[in-house]
């Protein structure tokens, strides 16, 4: 799914045209990681957080995602000029320069920087690290075929990252469980996804589980994942004492993961933005909604 800009509007920015910027970072894959930021810090305040907190949070998650994305696209420019699925991405069709993703990635950098320093010390003292640790990730396929579970940790850090701007005294149990169930919910999801690149990544030795071990192996690697988020997930509104309605909402969740890894087929990929994208796309607020209603309720 690409982010289409309404028709006639060309925004222009010294990064390039805002279509162009949006399209590059996926802007439409926020919902991703967001949602649980927020949980995160809904969770450590017990009930709503203040708006100030949510307000520097909300746009400290939207420039780090923004931030790794466009390092991701320098990363694999060399690779995305010959990659039939990645040849018309806005870097490589030079409709924005490599110098104007630099100067982006440093503008989102220091506006991460600056909204955890609005937020807190410690925030602030993380932010650097926070950034360098969603970078790697970029270079990980070249060396690991487990970058799918760095790629899930990145985003697991989301609510840590609200957990700590709204209690950055002590990092609680259910943020850390929420950590691993994103871990493993981002890896498997990430998984199916490098089904698209097999062949390309075998040809030009990257790394992935499919690419280096073979679909069966990544498919059960993802089914085991799965497993895994369910598992923390459950865990999370234990940890957190929320009420039934993150239960009722958590049994709905499983049976989207189990829905989504029956759509999955390596000799079939027809619906790999179903899985990617659609279902990802609903569970992210599914679980913001549980936390919510767990609390409150």
């Amino acid at each position: 799914m690409r982010f289409l800009p309404p028709s006639g509007f060309a925004l222009s920015t010294p990064f390039g045209q805002f279509g162009d910027i949006c399209r590059m970072v996926k802007i439409e894959h926020s919902v991703f990681a967001l949602p649980y930021a927020w949980a995160g810090a809904f969770l450590a305040a017990g009930g709503l957080p203040s708006g100030r907190a949510l307000i520097f949070l909300t746009i400290a998650m939207i420039a780090a995602r923004s931030f790794a994305m466009a390092f991701n696209r320098l990363a694999d420019l060399p690779f995305d000029r010959d990659n039939p699925r990645t040849c018309d991405r806005p870097l490589v069709t030079g409709v924005i320069s490599a110098k104007q993703t630099w100067a982006f990635c440093a503008l989102m950098a220091l506006i991460f920087i600056a909204c955890c320093a609005a937020l807190n010390t410690v925030c602030l003292w993380l932010s650097v690290p926070a950034l360098l640790f969603a970078a790697a990730y970029s270079l990980l396929k070249r060396f690991t075929p487990f970058c799918h579970f760095w790629l899930g940790a990145t985003l697991g850090l989301a609510p840590l990252a609200g957990w700590l701007s709204v209690n950055p005294d002590s990092l609680g149990l259910p943020a850390a469980l929420l950590f691993f169930a994103v871990t493993f919910w981002v890896a498997a999801f990430d998984i199916y996804y490098a089904f698209q690149d097999l062949e390309f990544d075998q040809a030009f030795e990257l790394h992935s589980v499919p690419a280096d071990y073979g679909p069966d192996a990544a498919l059960l690697l993802a089914a085991f994942s799965h497993s895994m988020t369910a598992i923390f997930l459950l865990l999370t509104g234990y940890a957190a004492g929320l009420a039934w309605p993150w239960y009722v909402l958590w049994g709905g969740i499983v049976v989207l993961l189990f829905v989504e890894h029956r759509l999955m087929r390596p000799q079939d990929l027809r619906y790999v933005n179903t899985a990617f994208f659609t279902l990802n796309g609903v569970i992210s607020p599914v679980v913001l909604a549980g936390v919510l209603l767990g609390i409150y309720m």
